[in-house]
């Protein structure tokens, strides 16, 4: 799957990230993950659970990723993707798992992977059920480098998301380029898009681009019913939020009974 060339001559130079690939570096500080669903209100039913970093007593995503640096950030982006499998399959997860990746992290796609191939492998959790996504904040500064990463997960048989669309670098240019799975819209939009006419405009404008673009839309944030209704009547059935389920630590969420209706 991974061609190797033996004429060492003609190698240029490897990145620093491929270096570190090959060391035995660890991290200095301890993570787990907490599980959000993803529901699908059409169907009633988890679509998929997010795993979101967590420090180890359950302290904030911040805590965790305030210790990333330049120096540990391959080995923090390959532990997270290891770790998330290996929760999700301890839990006994049927759903996908969306696992958010640091593009800054990944130099060549096709090595960089072979640790999720693994870990999929090692704990019997199907490829084909995991979505990757590019985790919330993170700067893009080299479009043309996320897109072909994006593309070269799709070929090795992953699913794959735009997070916070329409805030940042997640914008129509990158849409234009590479068409997801999934685009999940940035939950700035959708506070409060119940009251909010620009807002509704702009959703609609969304979810119209991707049914002619054959993508799917979720919706992030989801706190009321009135945002929940607004969206569901806007065309958007792929939910997730405080109204549906919190992130529960190192477990599956269940999701509250009334937020359906």
């Amino acid at each position: 799957m991974f061609p190797i060339h033996s004429d060492e001559s003609s190698k240029s130079p490897e990145p620093a990230g491929c270096v570190q690939c090959k060391s035995d570096q660890s991290l200095d500080f301890n993570f787990v993950f907490a599980f959000q669903p993803i529901v699908d209100l059409s169907t009633r039913s988890i679509f998929a659970h997010e795993a979101l970093v967590r420090g180890p007593n359950g302290e904030s995503a911040f805590s965790v990723l305030s210790q990333v640096t330049d120096t540990n950030r391959y080995t923090f982006d390959q532990a997270c993707r290891v770790n998330a499998i290996r929760g999700a399959a301890a839990l006994g997860m049927k759903e996908l798992l969306s696992i958010n990746f640091l593009p800054s992290a990944v130099y060549r796609p096709e090595a960089c992977i072979r640790s999720t191939f693994n870990a999929a492998k090692l704990y019997n959790f199907p490829i084909e059920q995991i979505i990757f996504e590019v985790t919330e904040g993170e700067q893009v500064l080299d479009r043309p480098h996320l897109v072909n990463i994006f593309k070269e997960y799709r070929r090795f048989g992953f699913r794959t998301a735009i997070d916070d669309f329409g805030a940042g670098y997640a914008g129509l240019n990158l849409l234009s380029e590479y068409q997801p799975d999934i685009i999940k819209i940035d939950m700035d939009l959708i506070r409060n898009i119940d009251t909010s006419k620009p807002k509704q405009a702009i959703v609609h404008g969304i979810v119209s681009i991707c049914d002619a673009l054959n993508v799917r839309v979720l919706a992030e944030g989801i706190e009321t019913k009135d945002e929940r209704d607004f969206l569901r009547n806007a065309g958007i059935d792929l939910m997730q939020g405080y109204l549906f389920c919190k992130p529960a630590l190192q477990a599956i969420g269940v999701i509250e009974p009334t937020s359906w209706a």
